[in-house]
């Protein structure tokens, strides 16, 4: 089991992370499995944008193409980092199932124990989930704005960034009901859903603009190429 001394999940070779997947070790699981799916779609986010970074054909979103790039690589850290805190926080909750419960305090204190557990659980792919959406949104802003050639790998990362946040969006929900916290487990919902929901518009965006080989016109953010040469 992985716990805060062992080795990180970002140290590991993809073969060894796929043999402990792959094992009897209910550590790492789908949380972290849905983490290191989006590092690895965030990791696409910014090789694309790296590859269209100083071609003048896409000059007037360079804009877009530095702070997708800055996103790619943020999210892909985080990603990693999210892996892990999965696989912690489920350690906890079952080192919680583990305590005694024979007197009344015992079951009073393993409840309070399991329910804090629990919506650290929760709490850990949630922002897994909202990663997703930064992830899917770095994706979508690149589309029709980036290195035509590179197209496909967008139309990638978007769909593991969905696929991450539907993932995560299950661990989220498997555990509200051992939080005992209807009001926090009806926000958490509500937050996934409309998580969930933003997600999917932007992936089917994504792909949509992938699919139809169309460029698009440049964000606000973009710097028109004139004022790029003006000010070297």
């Amino acid at each position: 089991m992985v716990d805060a001394g062992s080795a990180r999940f970002r140290d590991m070779t993809i073969g060894a992370f796929i043999r402990l997947l792959a094992s009897s070790d209910p550590v790492p699981g789908g949380g972290s499995a849905s983490a290191v799916a989006g590092a690895i779609g965030a990791a696409l986010v910014a090789m694309v944008a790296a590859l269209s970074e100083g071609r003048p054909r896409y000059a007037a979103h360079a804009g877009t193409h530095a702070r997708a790039g800055a996103e790619g690589k943020r999210l892909a850290d985080q990603f990693l980092t999210l892996a892990d805190e999965d696989s912690i926080a489920y350690g906890r909750f079952a080192a919680a199932m583990r305590l005694p419960r024979v007197t009344d305090a015992e079951r009073a204190s393993r409840s309070a124990a399991l329910g804090a557990a629990a919506r650290s659980a929760a709490e850990v792919p949630l922002r897994c989930v909202a990663a997703c959406r930064e992830l899917v949104a770095a994706a979508e802003s690149l589309a029709g704005r980036s290195n035509a050639n590179a197209s496909s790998d967008l139309a990638v990362a978007a769909n593991l960034g969905e696929a991450a946040a539907r993932g995560a969006a299950e661990n989220v929900l498997i555990n509200l009901p051992a939080m005992d916290d209807e009001a926090v487990a009806a926000q958490m919902t509500e937050q996934v859903d409309a998580l969930l929901h933003e997600v999917q518009e932007l992936a089917d965006r994504t792909r949509e603009v992938v699919a139809s080989r169309l460029a698009r016109e440049p964000l606000g953010i973009d710097v028109p190429a004139h004022a790029v040469d003006g000010a070297r």
